[in-house]
């Protein structure tokens, strides 16, 4: 699975960024910031849409981020997938069949060394590395592993969306509804 071919993954924030989303082209986004009594509504949304919605379980509000609240949004919620920093988090993802996309902070070379040995023992289907202006980093990445990246956190210009996607990304996730905008007119 490659998003389609989408280069643009909106993240949104809110229900309104979530409208906007639910209004655009674009076929895949995530939901960041929610609380459990949103769930199911934006699932339902998402799927009357044909959205495919990915939720960042890490900050589900009222949802402990731990097996049992990860089999609770796999049955129940049946989001497209889930994105976690937990490695636990994201080896029930796997097993109960959904998308699982291990996300990695890259602070400084002991964070990425670190995050190598949690790709391999995640074995995430994507993995987002954060902050997503650091080409360097993404080139020397995608040359290390073979899980697909996602360029997140801080890239907010075309240019900067190129330089990750030029670098070795796949896809760049982003808040910044400027920048969704920008890159479904040159789709």
């Amino acid at each position: 699975m490659s998003f389609n071919g989408q280069r643009i993954i909106p993240a949104v924030k809110n229900m309104k960024q979530f409208e906007t989303f639910l209004d655009s082209s674009y076929e895949y986004g995530i939901f960041l910031d929610t609380h459990i009594a949103q769930l199911r509504q934006v699932s339902q949304m998402s799927k009357e849409k044909k959205k495919k919605i990915l939720i960042h379980s890490d900050i589900v509000q009222g949802l402990k981020n731990d097996e049992y609240a990860t089999e609770y949004l796999c049955q129940e919620i049946k989001p497209f997938g889930i994105i976690s920093t937990r490695s636990n988090v994201i080896l029930k993802v796997k097993q109960k069949g959904l998308i699982a996309i291990q996300r990695v902070f890259i602070l400084d070379s002991q964070a990425l060394e670190k995050s190598y040995m949690i790709l391999k023992n995640s074995k995430a289907d994507y993995v987002e590395i954060l902050p997503g202006v650091i080409p360097s980093v993404i080139k020397e990445m995608s040359q290390k592993i073979e899980i697909p990246i996602l360029a997140g956190g801080l890239v907010q210009t075309i240019d900067e969306m190129a330089c990750a996607i030029n670098a070795g990304a796949l896809a760049v996730t982003t808040s910044s509804r400027e920048l969704w905008k920008r890159a479904e007119k040159i789709k």
